[in-house]
């Protein structure tokens, strides 16, 4: 049996949960990016008596720091955009649970994003998958 692969960029980020009433509530959120995965960021929201884990596209939460909230990226359970304060990103999750709003600093998810794109430049993720594709198929022909 494998281990499972760590990541290759980690950001532990405090955010900030907006209730409807506008209550703001603490939340630890671990973002995670693994090369073999370029396409996705792994979100890890820890509050104190939940956790909650999100895939999220790397290129939406990329877009998203330059977008308003007219036009925020992303149109389906994920949606990122610029706070009218610049110093934070909102980030909307939609699911069956319900719905929340995240408001994150911005120089620190800006900061996870760089790294990511050290490690696989947005743009070049299907060059990074064609080489884990053939991987899996040799995996799978010799088994």
């Amino acid at each position: 049996m494998t281990q499972p692969q760590r990541p290759d960029v980690v950001e532990v980020i405090a955010v900030q949960l907006i209730g409807s009433d506008a209550s703001v509530i603490p939340v630890s959120t671990e973002f995670s990016f693994r090369a073999n995965d370029p396409y996705t960021v792994r979100a890890v929201f820890t509050g104190a008596q939940s956790v909650s884990a999100w895939l999220l596209g790397r290129e939406l939460l990329a877009d998203g720091l330059n977008a308003t909230s007219d036009e925020p990226a992303g149109n389906g359970d994920v949606q990122v955009w610029r706070d009218e304060d610049p110093d934070y990103v909102l980030i909307s999750l939609s699911g069956v649970e319900g719905n929340a709003l995240l408001a994150a600093p911005t120089e620190p998810l800006m900061r996870f994003i760089t790294r990511t794109e050290a490690v696989v430049p947005i743009g070049s993720e299907s060059d990074r998958m064609e080489s884990e594709v053939a991987a899996l198929i040799a995996a799978l022909l010799t088994t």
